[in-house]
């Protein structure tokens, strides 16, 4: 009969290949095998991802204020969503402009949260790895509103809310940097990677097409704006810090003058579009 390797015991047979081990020794190793492993957990990701984190964190605050203070958190009703700072033209372009901003972190019952923030969590773990953390929740924001804008202009009625339109972007900022930014990503995966993106944002823009009640001129603006911003970006992904924060600021500090143009062009055309309708 065989010996232990470990405790020199004499055991049963084992198959060919395997360790000589007795069940004790195998199981002490497998034991210390596990202690000495990374251990790869929730709080370990959180604290690889401190942007996501801390954008779902909003969300989910945000969320739970509105559902302690009485709104339904199932279907909350338009004026508490407008009351929590939602999309609303009349108020939006008016003495609130602030609302582009704020209705990106305002959502319309625990379904449409839970959705959001499952693809921004999945979109985020990727982004963190590409983008410093400034460059990704400024390209975060600067999507929201492009988003908000187009909605504002596609929909002026109506009330909107959400943080898809920044989520969209981040799909675009992301396959243009991917794309363009000439990274050390292996072909294959760079592929797979970018194929997952593309099926990502067709998708969810052809859902948004024939689902009632969806808002895809959001996600639209979102994704293009992501798109710009990703490939004007992409040239400077790998370049030093100084270099990749200066582009930054240009990129960034442009986007922003881009916003508020943008801003006084939709609200130009809404009041001229309201004047027309009500002369007809």
């Amino acid at each position: 009969m065989p010996n232990c390797l470990n405790c020199g015991r004499e055991m049963p047979s084992v198959p060919h290949g395997e360790p000589q081990l007795c069940p004790e020794c195998k199981a002490a190793a497998i034991a210390r095998a596990r202690a000495q492993a990374p251990r790869v957990g929730f709080r370990s990701q959180i604290e690889r991802m401190p942007v996501t984190t801390a954008i779902v964190g909003v969300n989910l605050l945000v969320f739970v204020a509105m559902a302690l203070s009485g709104v339904s958190p199932a279907m909350p009703q338009i004026p508490q969503l407008i009351k929590w700072g939602a999309d609303f033209a009349p108020l939006t372009l008016g003495a609130q402009p602030w609302r582009i901003l704020t209705s990106n972190y305002v959502h319309i019952g625990i379904i449409h949260i839970a959705l959001n923030m499952w693809c921004l969590w999945n979109l985020g773990a990727l982004a963190e790895r590409i983008f410093d953390r400034w460059t990704y929740f400024l390209t975060y924001t600067v999507c929201g509103l492009a988003g908000s804008l187009v909605s504002l202009w596609w929909h002026p009625m109506a009330v909107g809310a959400g943080a898809s339109g920044a989520i969209f972007g981040m799909a675009g900022a992301l396959i243009s940097a991917l794309y363009l930014g000439h990274l050390p990503v292996h072909p294959g995966a760079l592929r797979a990677t970018l194929k997952s993106l593309l099926s990502f944002a067709a998708y969810n823009l052809f859902f948004g097409a024939v689902v009632p009640g969806i808002d895809n001129s959001a996600h639209f603006g979102g994704l293009v704006a992501g798109l710009i911003l990703g490939a004007v970006l992409a040239r400077h992904l790998t370049s030093p810090p100084e270099e990749r924060n200066s582009w930054r600021r240009w990129v960034f500090t442009g986007a922003g003058l881009i916003l508020v143009f943008g801003f006084y062009l939709v609200k130009k055309s809404v009041l001229h579009s309201a004047a027309f309708q009500s002369l007809s």
